[in-house]
């Protein structure tokens, strides 16, 4: 179990850590986005989703008029921007049949400020790397959810005193500190980190185990059965061919507040808009629903007229919706979501204390520490690039939205590149200079690009932390704050990271000799 947990650990780990640093991050995503998004201007009142519904709706009919389906998420508290995306005929389109964007509540028109991401590049790099194609991407972090969580079954066997050890910790004893501080942070989140870890997989359980649906579902009604206790994304049927207006979406919206309240509607959702088979899907929001299963109201596009009301799945369907949403967190309130946010980062840095560990319980017993085997170094070097490194590139994301030009051609992308550069840099600077050297000027290169966000910030628009404070915008006062705080956590990790350093060659010389005098002892009995 010992093995189990140390190798399921590590070999995953790097991909782990990257998992848990920006799955956490994401628990804030909407608040980031609009931090990158300065040209909005927050909305000091919630508007009525009924009529930021219809101005969206009419823009949509006028940028996409060919679409076949379309979806609009309505917003919310925590927001100050209307998604919506759109799928095309043929391979037309941004990204063959697909398109997106952005659109501001008040006009309806889409955003013409600067093109970004903001907190949503953290979430899907959280769960499909991006760069990668999805399938691949969301089955490498499927294989690492589970490695993960055999290490923490092993991990629990392993430690018989794990309870016990979580009231210990040696402060500045070198292996002895990391040992407990992994410890500490593995027991305080416990059911947390086994709770995140399994509804991870159960959110892409299709994907990763697709035989059962296979072999149960073979006709197209049950698989649009199916979809429909899944998803509330109507799938679109045949067009009829027929031109049509829709109907007002307004009184759609109007009917689902009706039945849920004014403030618990989330999406418009529009199958063959356009066409006189044209369906609308006003779904509830996931504000106060510890579950995910679709909750719908379905109207006839071109009368308004309503056709039905899916408000009840099967026991499994409900089953999955609940796991799925105590995953993503969205039903949380401030304080809940901040308790996600903590803990979920008491996991990262559980990963990376792990990640660390095994580096420093093997560095004491090489037999020269400064010239170490090559498995040795790689690990050591991805340790300083994972942990360090991501640091440096996740600030670096946000550097590059106020530095990059508004004007630029696929500027979102490019905020994009220049985080994996950063991050591609960061290795290569780790390969190229002494392991010791590496992590302290990482990490104090990450606390001074934290810490400077919050200037860049002030530089570069008319937002500036004091300006927020006075007037109450905590989501431009919160990030500033934030990588405030986060840099002075780096700043602290330099420091004793260097102060370790520095006294690492005398302990390693005495675990030597204490290793050969034991050594000594045994050959003389």
């Amino acid at each position: 179990m010992s093995g189990l947990h140390t190798w399921t650990g590590l070999l995953l780990g790097w991909v782990l850590y990257a998992m848990f640093l920006t799955g956490t991050v994401s628990f804030f995503k909407e608040e980031l986005s609009q931090w990158m998004r300065p040209e909005l201007s927050r909305l000091a009142q919630p508007l009525d989703p009924a009529v930021v519904a219809q101005r969206v709706a009419d823009e949509l009919a006028q940028i996409a008029p060919d679409a076949t389906q379309w979806s609009i998420k309505l917003p919310e508290g925590r927001s100050n921007s209307v998604y919506a995306f759109w799928r095309l005929p043929g391979r037309q389109g941004p990204r063959g049949g697909f398109g997106e964007g952005h659109f501001d509540p008040v006009t309806g028109h889409r955003v013409a400020g600067r093109g970004t991401l903001g907190g949503d590049f953290f979430y899907r790099f959280h769960f499909q790397f991006y760069y990668m194609s999805p399938f691949w991407g969301r089955l490498l972090a499927g294989l690492a959810a589970i490695s993960m969580l055999v290490a923490i079954v092993a991990g629990v066997i392993t430690h018989k005193k794990i309870f016990t050890d979580f009231f210990t910790f040696r402060w500045g004893k070198g292996q002895r500190s990391w040992l407990d501080a992994h410890n500490a942070l593995s027991v305080f989140g416990l059911p947390f980190h086994i709770m995140i870890t399994y509804t991870g997989l159960v959110t892409l359980m299709a994907l990763y185990m697709p035989w059962g649906e296979r072999a149960a579902i073979k006709t197209p009604a049950e698989r649009q059965q199916l979809a429909a206790e899944l998803s509330a994304f109507i799938q679109p049927g045949k067009p009829s061919g027929e031109k049509a207006q829709l109907a007002s979406i307004e009184a759609m919206v109007r009917k689902a507040q009706e039945h849920w309240g004014q403030a618990h509607v989330g999406r418009v959702n529009s199958a063959n808009p356009g066409d006189a088979a044209a369906r609308i899907a006003v779904t509830r929001g996931d504000a106060g629903r510890v579950s995910m299963s679709p909750d719908y109201l379905e109207f006839d596009g071109t009368s308004g007229k309503l056709l039905a009301v899916h408000d009840q799945v099967g026991a499994a369907a409900e089953t999955r919706g609940v796991l799925y949403a105590l995953h993503l967190g969205r039903f949380s309130d401030l304080e809940t979501r901040w308790l996600y946010f903590i803990v979920s980062l008491m996991g990262t840095a559980m990963v990376g204390t792990g990640l660390v560990m095994w580096t420093v319980k093997r560095r004491a017993k090489l037999p020269d520490p400064e010239r170490p085997y090559f498995g040795f170094r790689l690990v050591e070097r991805l340790n300083i690039a994972s942990i360090a490194g991501l640091s440096i590139a996740m600030t670096a994301f946000l550097w590059a939205n106020r530095l990059l030009p508004l004007g630029m051609a696929e500027r979102a992308f490019w905020e994009i590149h220049v985080f994996f550069i950063v991050w591609g840099l960061t290795l290569l600077y780790a390969l190229l200079r002494p392991a010791r050297a590496a992590w302290v000027e990482q990490l104090w290169a990450a606390t001074a690009l934290l810490a400077l966000v919050p200037v860049l910030n002030a530089v570069t628009t008319l937002r500036p932390l004091w300006h927020s404070l006075a007037v109450g915008d905590w989501v431009f006062a919160g990030v500033d704050l934030m990588c405030c705080a986060l840099a002075l956590l780096h700043a602290v990790l330099a420091i004793r990271t260097a102060r370790h350093g520095a006294r690492r060659p005398a302990e390693a010389k005495a675990v030597r000799r204490h290793s050969n005098a034991v050594a000594a002892s045994e050959a003389a009995q």
